[in-house]
């Protein structure tokens, strides 16, 4: 699984003109999910977003979460986070996984995000989005659950 995490001021996700997510203080999360992808995965990136440390605290020091900062999380399934363009100029979407796989195991990642207690706004899976996004910092965090970078 791999997620783009961004400590935003505001997000916004729509599609055909329509605002289907919107969050204020807190993280905007592109989410992928890839084929070979296990509970472990889903696991590992719960635990992450819920309690990466990015948010500032009392000292200007980013030793707080989302949780800690009462902030909102808005979710994006984005499949192209798995693309692979080491070789030639069209990247190679085949790690990414199929939508009868990765469709359940986005939405049990906002099940788990919504029962650990954090604000949880969607985009649409599959749907043409338009995302909108205020990056406070910037502050931008790459995760992945296989730990390759």
């Amino acid at each position: 699984m791999r997620g783009v995490v961004q400590r935003v001021k505001r997000a916004k996700v729509s599609v055909d003109d329509k605002a289907i997510g919107q969050i204020d203080h807190g993280i905007m999360l592109l989410l992928g999910v890839e084929e070979d992808d296990e509970e472990k995965d889903l696991e590992y990136m719960c635990d992450k977003v819920v309690n990466l440390r990015i948010f500032e605290d009392e000292e200007g020091k980013m030793n707080k979460s989302v949780l800690d900062v009462c902030g909102s999380l808005l979710v994006v399934s984005q499949f192209t986070l798995l693309g692979d363009a080491r070789k030639g100029r069209r990247p190679s979407f085949i790690q990414a996984a199929r939508p009868e796989k990765a469709v359940p195991m986005y939405e049990k990642f906002i099940e788990n995000m919504i029962k650990s207690g954090l604000k949880t706004q969607t985009g649409e899976f599959g749907a043409d989005m338009q995302v909108e996004l205020v990056n406070d910092g910037p502050v931008t965090i790459l995760l992945d659950s296989k730990k390759t970078f």
